[in-house]
């Protein structure tokens, strides 16, 4: 009995110890886990993606600056405590249907951050997958200012909106004067949504797109060509041209065989044309000779040592170019900041207790025996808290200062501007949204108040198309536009105001250079031709010429018309500019002047009325006082003096005496009052 005790005690012992063993060695998580969710408390390694076209200009620059970073990042101690970054790369193909396809399967990845795409039109798209898995996405590409945070709230752009770019070319356009633009754009999300806010940047400088010319990427140059021939018969000379740095180069080399690109025309392009230069190490002299005179805008980088630090080791990045048409630009610089974003945001994530678990999203299953897997998109459960660190960040990268502002825009958003002649670039100064045009770093005027005042704005002289530095006018008379047609009236006599005449214009006389100079004085081009109205035999009838200008027949009408009451009831007539020379006469009869002149505003029966009156009032005046007044007795002789004299005082005392009462009355009311 003592031994079956002394067993079942050890037995007790035993499993005692194997209970704390097995807590001690498995940790409370596993028990606490679902089937729906996974978590790590202490990741090893920690995926991020990355979509974008690998065989682009943007692109080619990109892949080795992500990587480079990634590198940077897992060689660094002093970052995520040994945490190793995997990147995992997918190629969208310049293809919104594959960068979405693409962008499911890097979801399957259980990936906490995503970066790219450099597509627009694909950001959209992809913004609805992070949205729904709780997936931060940084962007250094998608620069469409319709990607808000409002919709989106997921996404985040690492480089600088185009609302900030399409306000710099209009105060590029202010500052010369110019009032009308043609906008000549890819036709998709990136370049629709940058020229309608161009369009708004150019109503608040009281200018406009007169025209919008859109193509599609895939256009052959055939399209192109008839683009171009149609926006050259118009009025504006004046050029906006935002498309993609892979296809855009066309339309240059379009506008130089039409001769488009000579004297009194002006091209603005976009940031893409230098991403597009700055990709190459040594332009083909062709390619610059198509872009003579362009004014471009780049997104300005400030020459820190981290910049000079890291093009000075871009030719020893592995994979340099393989992958691209293009070498290094902005981009690159954008890319590697927003690994080193990511890295800086996921260890105070880390350090803040965040957990790097995943769950899966119920509405999200497959049904009706589909393969799309979409079980295996798990939602990442941090993504919000990540999404909030991310936004706090505060460091500075190799393209600036990293900081995001109450919208989620960048601080400091500046471009270079750029002049291209001869072999290469030339900056004529900077643009940035706090004090627009200047010929001094931006950085330098931080410190500074802003001041965008007409008077402060400046930028140093450009080499226009045509080899010129006077600023073209902007604006030729229009080839296709309908003239106004101006009617003349043939008469016979007088030709000095107006006549037929055998010169190009058909036309001559005294009107006709009051017309021509009021024409020249105008800001814009008014084409128009003059058509003779009569056979030049008689006179022709002028009433008639005015209601043909009423009935649209003509759009004006000059010469020596007279101004008269039935005419102006159906047209306008400009201020008279000559006089016709016919006076009235008149007979004018001498009035002599008479010392009885002053009974003349009176009729005779008026004055008699009113001496009449007077004999009344004082008969009255006597009957009443005779009886009581001793000054109404006496001589007759008297007593008539003492009427005359009676009524004229009391007459003239009752009106003083009214007089003052008033004024009495209103200098009380004013006292009181």
């Amino acid at each position: 009995m003592k031994e079956v005790l002394l067993i079942s005690v050890f037995m007790k012992r035993t499993l005692v110890l194997l209970c704390l063993w097995f807590f001690i060695w498995f940790p409370l998580e596993a028990f606490c886990s679902t089937g729906n969710t996974s978590s790590s408390s202490n990741p090893k390694v920690i995926n991020i993606g990355a979509l974008f076209t690998l065989n682009s200009v943007i692109g080619g620059a990109t892949k080795p600056a992500l990587l480079a970073a990634i590198d940077d990042v897992n060689s660094s101690p002093n970052i995520l405590n040994g945490i190793e970054l995997k990147l995992i790369l997918r190629d969208t193909n310049c293809s919104g249907f594959i960068g979405t396809m693409e962008a499911l399967q890097l979801m399957e990845s259980d990936i906490v951050v995503a970066i790219g795409p450099q597509s627009s039109g694909i950001a959209h798209v992809i913004s609805h997958v992070v949205n729904e898995l709780h997936v931060p996405l940084l962007s250094f590409g998608a620069t469409d200012p319709t990607l808000a945070y409002l919709q989106f709230p997921y996404f985040l752009r690492t480089t600088h909106s185009d609302y900030f770019q399409m306000y710099a070319i209009a105060d590029v356009l202010d500052y010369y004067g110019w009032r009308e633009v043609i906008a000549i754009f890819v036709d998709d999300d990136y370049g629709r949504n940058g020229i309608s806010v161009l369009g708004d940047a150019l109503a608040k400088k009281r200018a406009k797109i007169s025209y919008k010319a859109s193509f599609s990427p895939e256009d052959p140059e055939s399209k192109i060509n008839d683009l171009l021939v149609e926006v050259n018969l118009m009025e504006s000379r004046v050029f906006v041209v935002h498309v993609n740095p892979d296809t855009g180069l066309n339309i240059f080399s379009v506008a130089k065989r039409l001769n488009m690109m000579s004297g009194g025309y002006v091209w603005i392009a976009t940031d893409w044309l230098p991403s597009y230069l700055d990709s190459r190490e040594a332009v083909d002299p062709s390619t610059m000779n198509l872009l003579q005179g362009v004014v471009a805008l780049r997104r300005y980088i400030p020459d820190t040592n981290l910049k000079k630090r890291f093009i000075s080791r871009w030719k020893n990045l592995k994979d340099k170019g393989s992958t691209g048409p293009g070498g290094f630009n902005s981009y690159a610089l954008y890319a590697y900041d927003s690994v080193w974003l990511a890295a800086h945001a996921l260890e105070v994530f880390l350090s803040e207790g965040g957990n790097l678990s995943f769950s899966n999203d119920p509405k999200l299953r497959d049904t009706n025996g589909t393969t799309l897997h979409l079980s295996l998109l798990r939602v990442f459960n941090g993504g919000q808290q990540l999404l909030q660190t991310l936004l706090r960040m505060n460091f500075s990268g190799v393209s600036g200062q990293i900081q995001f502002n109450q919208q989620r825009d960048l601080i400091h958003p500046a471009f270079d501007v750029l002049n291209i002649g001869g072999t290469g670039t030339h900056r004529i100064g900077y643009w940035s949204n706090y004090s627009h045009l200047s010929i001094v770093p931006p950085e330098s005027l931080y410190t500074k108040p802003p001041n965008i005042s007409s008077s402060s704005q400046h930028l140093y002289g450009v080499k226009w198309p045509g080899e010129t530095s006077k600023v073209p006018r902007g604006w030729v008379f229009p080839n296709n536009g309908q003239p106004l047609r101006i009617a003349v009236p043939n008469r016979v006599g007088y030709k000095e105001f107006v006549s037929k005449d055998n010169s190009p214009q058909g036309v001559k006389g005294y009107c006709i250079d009051v017309f021509e100079a009021a024409i020249n004085l105008l800001p814009y081009a008014v084409p128009h031709t003059y058509m003779l109205f009569g056979d030049g035999n008689r006179n022709p009838n002028y009433d008639e010429i005015v209601s043909q200008v009423a009935q649209n027949k003509y759009d004006a009408a000059v010469g020596d018309i007279t101004i008269v009451m039935n005419r102006t009831k159906i047209v306008d007539f400009t201020q008279p500019y000559m006089e016709s020379g016919l006076v009235v006469v008149a007979p004018v009869k001498e009035a002599k002047s008479s010392p009885w002149a002053f009974l003349k505003p009176f009729t005779k029966e008026m004055w008699f009325v009113t001496a009449a009156l007077f004999l009344f009032v004082g008969v009255v005046v006597w009957i009443l006082e005779h009886r009581i007044n001793h000054e109404f007795r006496g001589p007759p002789r008297q007593q008539l003096i003492t009427i005359f004299w009676r009524k004229h005082g009391e007459h003239f005392g009752t009106f003083g005496a009214d007089h003052m009462a008033v004024c009495r009355s209103d200098y009380q009311f004013k006292l009181h009052g």
